[in-house]
């Protein structure tokens, strides 16, 4: 075939599976999704990367996970193929069609295996919409696309360095696949198809220069070194580490926000019960002001007062950590009998909505700083079930955590009872946590990194102010505690920034799939009501 007519046939292969995909999201209504679909006929492994979170969602037993696997890898390594077939370059001889099938069948399997504990952990930063798990799961794909594209042309490919020209089309791909996510987002839903197919040629364009640049390196250094082997083994080492640096935590008493430690002032009605975050700890010691109290994770004594607590405390359940502030809730309004207001970090503000989700007074305010925003996406049954929507996804993100927590006392793990909340009521979490409550004042501070945790699109009716922060790192920053006790004070405020909307757009490539309420069982009954995928459930009628 001339060279021209295989560059037409190759952007054309490259355009079908992202027009057929786009297609089937566009016709069910799956927007959430359609950020997804630049990846799908994109170079390795990033292709692999968007079959295995597809996989890892929504398979819900051991037989669907296990077939849909030897399907991915088939229908993958034969794609691949024929792309890398149409994109070798013209004078230099190619393999033979069964050897080149036969090379990318392998090469499926093989980057499947490698990319699956990141996938996996992108479907966990969904069940606790946290920024750096989702980091953590995409940063190794983009260090390893340039050593593994060089997998399908031929012998060698696990020595030496990429070329800068590997290097280069590597990063423009990842570039590609991003602008496209967000492109998606900003055209309307009648022009996804038109970016599908637009992605697609551009991915043909890269497979052509990324085959020949492999085929045709132009100087290759440490030629005779096993290179990727290396740096496979030492990416696939950065989930564990980074969660055994996150578990290695010492026993802290670092939430001491200037609330806590000094006097309210007169303007501010309220009493305030502020609540920590995950893995915190308290020492008992009471706040400058009687009016202000930390929330106990271990409850009260018998004098009505917050016990200290471990950081182990805070892994309780949601519901269990909302009767202890029930408790609180109580106590402190007898004491002080001034009206209530929450303010909760993280998870504390996960508890101070759980514990709002039947409000009645005397809470009348509820501040949330970093909540998490629309947790619950994605699900895998407890360790003691034998199917269900994630099984395989569960006991992979088990393997690691376990191989992380190797030597460490902590006992940090997929299955804590404070991660099962979200996973086992995920409806209400994905659905109402940025909702208003009838009777109480509601603002919810979100650093930048939010607006990479969730899809884009609606997610909230309650007032937002959003601020250049990481997660957590808003209490002691002067301009938040201003607006903290201003809005305790009575104040209204809002505060949106351009950027987080941009943000959003670009990091929609990069998320898991969400799994729809209707189709896990165990999520069914709590649905509320509307069509599956569309944003109206987003503070609608609660089941």
């Amino acid at each position: 075939m001339p060279s021209r007519w295989r560059l037409l046939a190759l952007l054309g292969v490259a355009a079908i599976l992202p027009l057929a995909e786009s297609l089937v999201l566009v016709l069910i209504g799956f927007r959430q999704a359609e950020g997804l679909i630049g990846q799908s006929s994109a170079v390795w492994p990033y292709d692999s990367y968007h079959d295995m979170r597809w996989l890892l969602v929504y398979h819900n037993s051991w037989w669907v996970f296990g077939l849909g696997l030897v399907g991915a890898i088939v229908l993958r390594g034969a794609l691949s193929a024929v792309l890398v077939g149409l994109s070798w370059p013209a004078g230099k001889r190619r393999p033979l069609r069964r050897a080149l099938l036969l090379r990318n069948l392998g090469v499926a399997g093989l980057t499947a295996a490698i990319v699956a504990p990141f996938a996996a952990l992108a479907v966990a930063a969904s069940v606790v919409s946290l920024s750096w798990v989702l980091f953590v799961s995409l940063i190794p794909m983009v260090i390893l696309a340039p050593f593994l594209q060089r997998m399908s042309v031929g012998a060698g490919w696990w020595r030496g360095l990429p070329t800068m020209e590997l290097f280069g089309w590597s990063s423009l791909n990842f570039v590609v696949i991003t602008v496209a996510g967000g492109l998606v987002w900003s055209a309307a839903e009648a022009w996804t198809p038109v970016v599908a197919v637009a992605v697609g040629m551009v991915n043909g364009l890269l497979w052509n220069r990324t085959v020949r640049a492999a085929v045709l390196p132009s100087h290759v250094r440490l030629r005779q070194v096993p290179v990727v082997p290396i740096v496979v083994v030492l990416v696939l080492a950065i989930p564990l580490v980074a969660q055994a640096l996150t578990q290695r935590h010492p026993e802290t008493t670092s939430f001491s926000p200037p609330i806590f430690n000094r006097p309210l002032p007169q303007r501010v009605p309220y009493a305030v019960i502020l609540l920590a975050g995950h893995n915190s700890a308290y020492d008992g010691r009471p706040a400058a002001d009687p009016n202000v109290e930390r929330f106990s994770y271990d409850g009260l004594d018998s004098g009505g007062r917050p016990l200290p607590y471990r950081s182990t405390a805070t892994h309780r359940s949601l519901e269990s950590s909302a009767q202890l502030l029930a408790a609180q809730v109580e106590a402190v309004h007898r004491r002080t009998g001034r009206p209530i207001a929450l303010v909760g970090e993280s998870e504390g503000a996960m508890v101070a909505r759980t514990y709002l989700r039947n409000p009645k007074p005397p809470v009348a305010a509820l501040v949330m700083l970093s909540p998490l925003v629309r947790t619950g996406r994605a699900y895998y049954p407890p360790p003691t079930a034998d199917s269900g929507y994630g099984v395989a996804t569960g006991w992979l993100l088990r393997a690691m955590y376990a191989l992380a927590s190797v030597g460490s006392a902590t006992d940090d793990h997929p299955d804590e009872p404070f991660i099962r909340s979200l996973l086992e009521d995920g409806p209400f979490y994905r659905f109402q946590t940025m909702c208003p409550i009838p009777g109480v004042r509601v603002i919810a501070f979100l650093p930048t990194v939010s607006a990479a945790e969730a899809p884009p699109g609606l997610y909230t009716r309650i007032p937002v102010v959003e601020l250049p922060s990481l997660h957590v790192e808003l209490l002691g920053q002067g301009m938040v505690d201003e607006q903290l006790i201003d809005f305790l004070a009575g104040k209204n405020m809002s505060h949106v920034r351009s950027e987080y909307v941009l943000i959003q757009a670009l990091a929609a490539a990069w998320q898991a799939p969400l799994l729809t309420v209707d189709a896990n069982p165990v999520w069914r009954p709590k649905a509320p009501p509307g069509p599956s995928f569309s944003p109206v459930r987003i503070c609608g009628p609660v089941r």
